[in-house]
């Protein structure tokens, strides 16, 4: 009865592993691009350039007189390169150590923006990562910033067409910001001082003078705009689309699927930030923390392409003669970096904006999960030890070494029982010869020598068990953090986020051909060298135990390090050696307590026993 349970328990376990694999991390089908939806309703009218839609006021059934519809359908005005869409406006240059780039005069909007310390490829050389493009280009994004008049009001304000005039001269840089203006003729004037910090925040903040015959009542918005559906990574455990933290609303999160359908939402609240997000990169619209907002994330269709957007809208003001009125406004645009964004926990670690803005949880820009208690202290871990030693393959060893020594009082126990119960393996054989037809007999003295012996029949599960949150939350930040980005281990392993690149199947590079692009099982055909190292110490691991006496749990364990080694290939590399190097550990470790509790290590003998019966099979 024990071989069978026993027998059961493998196979549950070993179908779990495989099914949270494919559930947790395999790719999963690339959503189909929905079917083109009629033009939103009169709620939203895009802009003639098919640029962004202006946030309507609340006293407004539509939006004002300066958004009207557009013009043509953008889909029939063919894309230009990016650098001819940059170079058909003035612009002042963007020029800091993480962020070079442009605003454009005309619109005064955000358009042009590259991330000059990270590249597309792990060659230094490679392209740098554009995360903004004007409109016109074939993936337009960017943020824009104004004001909304009041229902039915007639004032003239700037728009996506209007040219603004530089004040002074000289390139927005680090402590350099840059003043805009524009007069509209008839009384008012308004500036725009826009500043950057060293990494990836813009201020901004708009001033309206009014000197005309009468007062006039704006309201200042913010938007971010995006058009086109972009590529998304795909997977489960990962979000990229809209994303915002909205004061009691809490975290509002939205794939590109899900606004489609939903079309828009708004939510009014105080005490919050919404943006857009990539796997590494993201822009957020961070209004004052004290400023009460009307949130909305949205998606249109303008012409045959469709558009995504945040935006908010604040309290009108009032701007009597002579008077001036001013908003404040705040944008991130740049590379989710934990020290940047910020890390909320408990026991302290990276502050970034999310402390230094007070936003409010700002850190969840980063993807954590739901399992962020455990993710969190294992990127902690491995950036505490990376800036110890300079290298995040090496800190992945050191954690790991961490690891086994917090959790050595419970694998001790665990060890140590699976050590008393072989050295029972002789009682237990008595017995099955004592009471050969009587199985509940068996299993009754079987209880009573392990109640004696002290030995818990399934301590064998336990270190599995804490292996896997380790292993999950190991995945989920060389997966979502962009500090695992292109970050190198030694030799060969060039980016710890991404699988081995070396190949098996066509020795290791001598072979000029990519086997991974055969039809039908090409996939199954990336084996690297650190997969097969990980196999080999899996292997090892089983050979420590002496072979199972049931057919099919012989079965389950001489096949699982092949079934792990080819599952494991087309995971994150840094995932994999560690897998290898705990897979040592514990080789060493259970070595190291059979024989304190005076148990044989059956390993030499076992791996002789492999190879000495395959051996005679092939005589046979």
């Amino acid at each position: 009865m024990t071989d069978n349970r026993n027998t059961i328990l493998a196979v549950i376990l070993s179908g779990l592993v495989l099914i949270g694999w494919q559930y947790f991390f395999n790719i999963p089908q690339m959503e189909k691009r929905r079917a083109a939806e009629q033009i939103q309703s009169e709620l939203v009218k895009p802009t003639p350039d098919g640029g962004g839609t202006t946030p309507q006021t609340g006293a407004a059934p539509t939006p004002s007189a300066n958004a009207p519809a557009m013009t043509q359908p953008a889909s029939t005005a063919p894309a230009v390169s990016r650098d001819t869409a940059i170079a058909a406006a003035p612009r002042v240059k963007i020029d800091t150590p993480r962020l070079a780039g442009s605003i454009s005069l005309k619109g005064a909007r955000i358009d042009d923006l590259s991330l000059v310390q990270f590249r597309e490829t792990v060659d230094p050389a490679s392209p740098a990562i554009v995360l903004f493009s004007p409109s016109g280009t074939a993936e337009p994004y960017y943020a824009e910033f104004g004001w909304v008049p009041a229902s039915g009001s007639t004032v003239r304000l700037p728009d996506q067409n209007t040219v603004w005039q530089q004040e002074g001269s000289g390139s927005l840089a680090p402590n350099s910001p840059v003043t805009l203006k524009y007069d509209n003729g008839d009384g008012l004037t308004f500036r725009r001082t826009i500043s950057i910090d060293e990494r990836y925040l813009f201020s901004i903040k708009d001033e309206v003078t009014n000197v005309g015959n009468a007062p006039v009542t704006l309201y200042p918005f913010a938007l971010i705009s995006r058009h086109g559906t972009p590529k998304v990574s795909g997977y489960y455990i990962l979000h990229e689309g809209l994303i915002g933290y909205l004061g009691e609303h809490g975290l509002q999160e939205f794939t590109y699927k899900k606004i489609d359908d939903t079309k828009e939402v708004k939510l009014d609240a105080t005490d919050g930030w919404l943006g857009i997000t990539d796997k590494y990169w993201a822009s957020a619209l961070l209004p004052d923390t004290n400023a009460q907002v009307q949130a909305r994330f949205s998606s249109n269709l303008v012409g045959a392409i469709r558009t995504y957007q945040t935006d908010y809208l604040e309290n009108p003001q009032t701007i009597a003669i002579g008077g001036t009125g001013s908003a404040n406004a705040r944008l991130f645009a740049g590379a989710k970096e934990a020290s940047v964004v910020g890390i909320n926990f408990p026991l302290g670690g990276l502050g970034g904006y999310n402390r230094q803005l007070e936003l409010n949880h700002f850190d969840l820009m980063i993807d954590w999960g739901w399992f962020y208690f455990i993710t969190k202290p294992m990127f902690l871990a491995l950036d505490f030890f990376y800036h110890l030693v300079g290298n995040f393959g090496i800190a992945i060893l050191l954690v790991t070494v961490l690891v086994k020594l917090l959790f050595f009082p419970l694998a001790n126990k665990s060890y140590a029982s699976m050590a008393k119960m072989k050295s029972v393996q002789p009682q237990l054989a008595a017995l099955k010869e004592r009471y050969p037809d009587d199985k509940v007999k068996q299993q009754q003295e079987m209880m009573e020598i392990y109640k004696k012996e002290k030995i818990n029949p399934i301590a064998g599960c336990l270190p599995v068990a804490l292996q896997i949150p380790v292993f999950f939350s190991l995945y989920k930040v060389l997966f979502v953090t962009i500090e695992m980005r292109h970050a190198p281990f030694f030799g060969w392993i060039k980016d710890l986020s991404a699988p081995d690149p070396t190949n098996l199947f066509n020795l290791f590079g001598l072979l000029h051909f990519d086997p991974t692009v055969v039809p039908v099982f090409g996939h199954y055909l990336a084996l690297g060298v650190w997969p097969i190292i990980m196999g080999i110490t899996m292997w090892f691991q089983m050979k420590l135990n002496p072979t199972p006496p049931d057919p099919t749990q012989q079965l389950i364990f001489s096949w699982m390090p092949l079934i792990f080694t080819f599952m494991l290939a087309g995971f994150p590399a840094g995932l994999v050696i560690y897998w290898a190097w705990n897979n040592t550990l514990s080789v060493l470790q259970q070595s190291f307590i059979m024989r304190r509790n005076g148990v044989k290590v059956e390993l030499l003998d076992n791996l002789k026993a492999t190879f000495s019966s395959k051996k005679a099979e092939s005589k046979t």
